[in-house]
């Protein structure tokens, strides 16, 4: 048996706390800091998903972790002059994996604040700097150049959470839990999620390009890895709302696209234009712009709030011009990770710019669903496998 004692568990009441296997050694190695229960719990949820996500669509891919949940997930697509903006990212080329994880924390960077980062591909000085510049608890991929483990050991005076895991590491076929001293059994989750889910169109539109492809690809296995009940909004290859962890799936369709509303709605001219103080941290950029965008602006603008974040006061961006912008956002993709049983989820996805969905179906409100999307001339593909994940 092999063990890497931990600090402690969720919470530091809870002593002693392990990692171990038995009969088999660790995939895992840790290369600087000492991560703990939940920095594991997120590092190993976080890598199964970017590993799924380099299978099935062949290309990088990062994701960005809090509390077992993703904040964001990525294929490493170029980044436009906008997202360079508004992700804080440097000038000049940058490789795949790195494009991967600046998309990756890009689509929620609030949530994404002390994150864990993982990545399908070893890390490079490019994603090093990046996330040397941010604040983040940790990374975990399958291997690291001898130039961005230097840059991470720098990081957080020297004790940044930095683990390596063998990308050829398979798990047992069954899996245990225990909760309250009761075992529970079932088989590992090793379903493969691939174009092949794609082919059960229900919709008179069946046109399905493969970007268009790739981006249900992406909402399913980053749901596969989400808290349940769970909705993601997908574009171009990245993430730009999660909604994880709801009891109803109409609450999780909501809180996905407020995020994908918000996401878009920092591209605005008004938002892009912000002119903040000099030398302002990136949390707190982050943070007014949350608030601009948000009911909130008010107080950000306030006496004696906005001079301590923004060079000149900004002009209040009104909720005409924030509903007339997000009704400009198209080509999105919805996945969702057990059927939707009424047709509301799809008419609140259609707010968000939604033209393709991807759920399990077998409601007895199919037709309606189905009706709904038609109704908008979207492309919805049952995939017939619910991906609860808890």
């Amino acid at each position: 048996m092999t063990e890497l004692e931990l600090k402690y568990g969720c919470n530091p009441n809870q002593k002693p706390a392990r990692l171990y296997m038995e009969g088999r050694e660790l995939p895992i190695t840790v290369l600087n800091g000492k991560p703990g229960y939940i920095n594991f719990m997120d590092a190993l949820n976080s890598w199964q998903l970017v590993k799924a996500l380099k299978k099935s669509t062949g290309l990088p891919a990062a994701a960005s972790f809090k509390h077992v949940s993703p904040a964001g997930a990525a294929l490493g697509k170029p980044l436009s002059d906008v997202e360079r903006k508004i992700f804080f990212a440097p000038e000049g080329d940058l490789s795949p994996i790195a494009c991967a994880y600046i998309r990756a924390r890009g689509a929620d960077r609030l949530c994404s604040f002390g994150d864990w980062a993982a990545l399908s591909d070893t890390c490079d000085a490019d994603t090093a700097r990046y996330l040397a510049a941010e604040v983040s608890d940790g990374v975990i991929a399958p291997g690291y150049t001898d130039e961005a483990l230097e840059i991470l050991k720098t990081k957080r005076k020297g004790g940044y959470n930095v683990v390596q895991i063998d990308p050829d590491y398979e798990p047992d076929p069954i899996e245990r839990r225990n909760i309250y001293g009761i075992w529970f059994e079932q088989g590992y989750n090793d379903l493969a999620i691939d174009e092949k889910m794609l082919e059960n169109i229900v919709t008179a539109n069946k046109e399905l390009s493969q970007d268009a492809k790739n981006d249900m690809l992406l909402s399913l296995i980053t749901l596969k890895y989400t808290q349940s009940n769970s909705v993601c909004y997908v574009k171009d290859g990245m993430t730009i709302g999660v909604g994880a962890g709801q009891q109803s799936r109409i609450h999780c369709t909501r809180l996905a696209g407020n995020k994908a509303d918000i996401w878009w709605l920092r591209q605005h001219p008004k938002v892009l234009g912000l002119q903040f103080v000099d030398n302002i941290r990136r949390p707190d950029r982050d943070n007014a712009i949350d608030i601009y965008i948000s009911d909130e602006h008010d107080d950000v603008l306030a006496e004696g709030v906005w001079q301590n974040t923004f060079k000149v006061k900004p002009e209040v961006l009104t909720e005409a011009e924030k509903k007339e912008w997000i009704a400009k956002m198209s080509g999105v993709t919805v996945g969702s990770d057990a059927f939707f049983p009424f047709g509301d989820n799809v008419e609140r996805a259609r707010k968000s710019g939604v033209q393709y969905i991807a759920q399990p179906g077998g409601s007895i409100r199919d037709d309606q669903v189905i009706a709904t999307a038609d109704k908008y001339g979207m492309v919805m593909a049952f995939t017939g496998i619910r991906l609860f994940h808890h």
